[in-house]
């Protein structure tokens, strides 16, 4: 017999379910918006988007070519996956490792889950860490921002150690912070021309680093790679980026500016999907109440649309158990399928 208790636990069983659904997507996705450091605002959301910066060193008789991909305002989706290697699509910074030999021969490409917890894993929220860079040196402007939650293998050593970002957004009026921003086509011509520099014995700039051509225009990149290390058992991303975003009196001068010009400032595609869902679910259940209500005055469970089908749920689902475990226990059990009464 149905019981008012267990039709209670099935309602708050179903309320909860539709609360967690809208808060589970805002605990995966830094709002870039609305940072704050200090009771400092900040929106950073212009520099939404997938990002690479590539790091080059030559070890030895090896070279080590690192390429950064980075998304501080949502996930990396479908660009933390390269040549078959995947990083994580949850992810916020990862980076896809290539050793070269001289000989030509290269390595499997590694991958650097550097920041971003992936939901595979059963990681949450991002650990995110936000600091005035005038905390740290009152010369500088801006804001610091740490993203946790990767974690970088170590095979020889059979260890695996925690790993994170720290991005120091400097202050810099003249910057938008996407100047010198490479697409993928750009960074394979820059690492072929410093492996053929090394190969003729080449030393010095190539001659695209310079601070200014006829028209004034930067030429140094933005955002611009500084570390990436083991300190104190974790691995960190050091990354400097420099834009007027990070100017502490930019959104007051400027408002209404920013996020409209990033991806971030919207809401992604299964966050709408939710929304929508969720009304569609809502409208029909307080248009089928009224209804039934008002034509056959209904009551109580009455009320919704399909009760009699929402109150056996319960007991639909424990005979689809039933039988599932019968079935498992006749086909792998040495009983014939009989189970105990």
């Amino acid at each position: 017999m149905r019981t008012h208790t267990q039709r209670s636990t099935l309602a708050g069983l179903a309320s909860s379910l539709l609360l967690l659904l809208p808060s589970f997507t805002y605990a995966i996705s830094l709002d870039c918006a609305n940072i704050i450091a200090d009771k400092v605002k900040f929106d950073l959301s212009p520099l939404g988007g997938v990002h690479e910066i590539t790091e080059f060193q030559e070890i030895d008789d090896i070279s080590v070519n690192t390429t950064y991909v980075l998304n501080i305002c949502n996930t990396l989706k479908g660009a933390a996956t390269r040549e078959g290697q995947k990083c994580g699509t949850s992810r916020n910074i990862c980076g896809f490792e290539r050793t070269i030999y001289l000989d030509g021969r290269t390595d499997t490409l590694k991958v650097l889950p550097i920041a971003g917890y992936e939901n595979s894993l059963g990681g949450g929220s991002k650990d995110i860490e936000t600091t005035l860079l005038k905390s740290i040196d009152p010369a500088t402007e801006g804001i610091r921002v740490k993203i946790s939650g990767g974690t970088i293998p170590e095979p020889e050593l059979k260890k695996k150690y925690p790993a994170s970002a720290i991005i120091d957004f400097q202050c810099d009026p003249g910057r938008t912070g996407l100047e010198g921003l490479k697409n993928d086509d750009d960074l394979d011509q820059a690492t072929d021309a410093k492996l053929r520099r090394r190969d003729d014995g080449e030393k010095g700039d190539d001659g695209n680093n310079k601070d200014g051509d006829e028209n004034n225009k930067p030429q140094t990149p933005s955002l611009t790679f500084q570390s990436f290390s083991l300190e104190n058992e974790n691995f960190i991303l050091r990354l400097d980026w420099k834009t007027k975003y990070a100017c502490e009196d930019y959104k007051r001068d400027n408002p209404g500016s920013g996020s409209g010009n990033s991806s971030s400032g919207h809401w992604g595609f299964f966050t709408w999907l939710i929304i929508i869902l969720f009304l569609c679910i809502a409208s029909y259940l307080i248009f089928g109440s009224w209804l039934n209500y008002n034509r056959y005055g209904a009551r109580g469970w009455d009320l919704l649309p399909h009760s009699d089908t929402i109150r056996d749920i319960p007991y639909i689902f424990n005979d689809w158990m039933r039988r599932v475990i019968n079935t498992l226990q006749g086909s792998g059990g040495s009983r014939g399928g009989y189970a105990a009464v």
